[in-house]
């Protein structure tokens, strides 16, 4: 009954999250509370051919995470990830298969570690860490617990992935016809112009079609 019960606030938070980093640092949040003994919850995301997406919670363990996911270090969150298998460890810091990240986890009393992978079809393979200050591997019913999380949160971050996919398209539909009715140009030029525009800014096609659109109406 617990475990139901944390299921479905876990659906509940994630499902009203307005953005997709959102529901990350919710997913974050709660599992770091939900599993017992749990001193930081962070997650990894790995896109085909684009930057690791990353977030965490917790007291202790962000040294760890920064050397781990921005230096590219690799570490059992990036493992689990890669091997889609689970990665448990007493103590992280004697443990010989990641000596780069020793000194950090010693200076942020961090030690065991559980790290799942997550497996979002869309688009993404990735991984949910759970960061301990105990030196005992976790036990079963930590992982049990964080298993069931991790498992409904895929389905849930990959119904958002799907929203998110949808809700761009129809922007980015929105602002072709914004730009065919300001220049009175074609299809295929009106798709040119916000890709080159998207490059020129630095920005992604959504976030410019969002721009043009907000132009639009306001000038209406």
């Amino acid at each position: 009954m617990e475990l139901a019960g944390l299921l479905h606030e876990l659906t509940a938070g994630l499902l009203a999250a307005d953005t997709f980093t959102q529901a990350l640092e919710r997913l974050a949040a709660f599992t770091a509370g939900a599993v017992p003994g749990a001193v930081r919850c962070s997650i990894v995301l790995i896109g085909e051919g684009g930057p690791l997406t990353h977030v965490g919670h917790g007291p202790a363990g962000a040294a760890v995470d920064e050397i781990q996911y921005t230096a590219g270090t690799t570490g059992p969150g990036l493992e689990a990830a890669r091997t889609r298998s689970m990665i448990t460890l007493a103590d992280l810091v004697t443990d010989a298969r990641w000596p780069d990240l020793a000194e950090a986890a010693r200076t942020e009393d961090v030690h065991a570690v559980a790290a799942l992978p997550l497996d979002l079809p869309r688009a993404e393979v990735g991984a949910l860490s759970l960061y301990f200050d105990t030196t005992e591997t976790p036990g079963a019913d930590q992982l049990v617990t964080a298993m069931a999380l991790a498992g409904q949160a895929e389905l849930l971050l990959d119904e958002l992935r799907r929203r998110d996919a949808l809700s761009s398209g129809a922007a980015v539909d929105r602002a072709i016809g914004v730009i065919i009715a300001q220049r009175g140009c074609g299809v295929q030029e009106a798709y040119a112009v916000l890709r080159d525009t998207a490059q020129r800014l630095g920005l992604d096609r959504r976030a410019v079609a969002d721009r043009l659109i907000a132009v639009a109406a306001r000038n209406a």
